[in-house]
């Protein structure tokens, strides 16, 4: 909850703005770092979340790696403190120019997703001189029981390198020893998994994998599982950290590692969510037959997950008024975008609204500031830190 004094401050700030708490950031990373220590595993912190130099810095000086998507990723990642020895590199689609920026780094994996893939990161590697470790992405065909565009690990899903590939990957590997080196295995299932039994047929398919390679006289490094930890959006007060120790402890009952292999993570959402809030303004009061609409300053420009997954964010108005005691009344929450998809919450509790009071749209410090636009021409987004 935002404290009253916080919410004076904002009051004076232009909105809508990103506010974002960095002593709960702190707490969380803090927290996900003793509990993966504990038994020597090692999280890379997943840039797509949240790439706001304050935040990179924060988690940066924690002593996180980082998984990137993008060479400009690659290069903003080491800007703000990680070091290109910690840094991986996800995604189906990489450019020329993305793989040559994360070779000239030297950094510690591609996670590499088809063939074709493999094969030019080696020529380019061979134009370069240099050698590029490689992880394969393995898709483990499994459920992530969360919503279908943030699925990731099923066989109809573009990610990963498809099965009939990996026997000629290998022989690629080999026969380009001098470019290619095979560190890891990479798997990833989707995102906002809350059911977590999802991470323990994870990690008895991993173990599958992992014996078909060991089988096949290797033993790589690394075993990369991925990220996909969900937060709870319905009620971040009073659940505003994610138990890692219990989500470590699933892998570290369920996955059986070879000797000497180093277990990695790629977790994003769950350490920068909560953290941030999207505080705006309502605008006008809509009072119909059929609905109630309170119109905010912030729309789908701002925050992009309601409209595009039919994501649920925690609505609170922070203006405190000298009687709370009124009854509730029910909003649609939406923005002023020319689009019928800019709601942030249909029939959403809220006291009785006027022009002016301030609304936070809690949770969203994750795939939040990183996924707004300026469609509509909106003005840049303006942020708040709280110490």
């Amino acid at each position: 909850m935002i404290s009253t004094d916080i919410v004076e401050q904002l009051k004076m700030e232009e909105t809508p703005l990103y506010y974002y708490d960095l002593s709960l950031l702190r707490e969380t990373i803090a927290c996900a770092k003793q509990a993966a220590d504990r038994w020597g595993y090692h999280i890379h912190y997943a840039i797509k979340a949240n790439n706001n130099p304050r935040i990179l810095q924060e988690i940066s000086q924690q002593g996180l790696g980082a998984d990137c998507v993008s060479g400009l990723e690659i290069e903003h990642a080491i800007d703000q403190g990680f070091t290109a020895k910690n840094i991986v590199f996800a995604g189906v689609g990489k450019t020329d120019k993305e793989i040559r920026i994360a070779l000239a780094q030297q950094i510690l994996a591609f996670n590499v997703e088809s063939l074709d893939e493999l094969k030019v990161i080696g020529s380019l590697a061979e134009e370069m001189k240099t050698q590029a470790r490689i992880a394969l992405r393995i898709n483990p065909n499994i459920d992530a029981q969360t919503h279908h565009y943030i699925t990731t690990g099923l066989d109809e899903n573009k990610f990963g390198i498809m099965m009939h590939e990996l026997e000629d990957c290998l022989t690629w590997i080999r026969t380009h020893a001098t470019v290619l080196t095979l560190v890891g295995l990479h798997f990833h299932v989707g995102s906002q998994i809350t059911d977590w039994n999802v991470f323990k047929r994870l990690c008895l398919k991993v173990n599958e994998w992992n014996e078909w390679f060991v089988d096949r006289g290797i033993t790589v490094p690394i075993l990369n599982v991925g990220g996909g930890v969900g937060v709870n959006y319905t009620d971040p007060t009073s659940d505003p950290i994610v138990d890692f120790e219990a989500f470590f402890a699933i892998f570290n009952q369920f996955l059986t590692p070879k000797k000497g292999q180093e277990i990695h993570f790629e977790l994003g959402r769950s350490l920068v969510a909560t953290c941030g809030s999207l505080i705006s303004r309502v605008l006008y009061i809509k009072n119909g037959v059929k609905k109630n609409f309170a119109i905010l300053d912030a729309g789908m420009t701002e925050l992009l997950r309601p409209a595009l997954y039919q994501a649920y964010h925690k609505i609170e108005c922070l203006t405190v008024r000298e009687s709370q005691e009124q009854q509730s009344i029910y909003y649609d929450v939406v923005g002023p975008i020319c689009e019928s998809s800019d709601c942030f919450g249909k029939n959403v509790a809220l006291p009785e609204l006027t022009r002016g009071d301030l609304i936070a749209i809690r949770s969203a410090g994750a795939y939040g500031e990183v996924m707004s636009s300026r469609y509509n021409l909106r003005q840049p987004l303006n942020y708040y830190f709280k110490e």
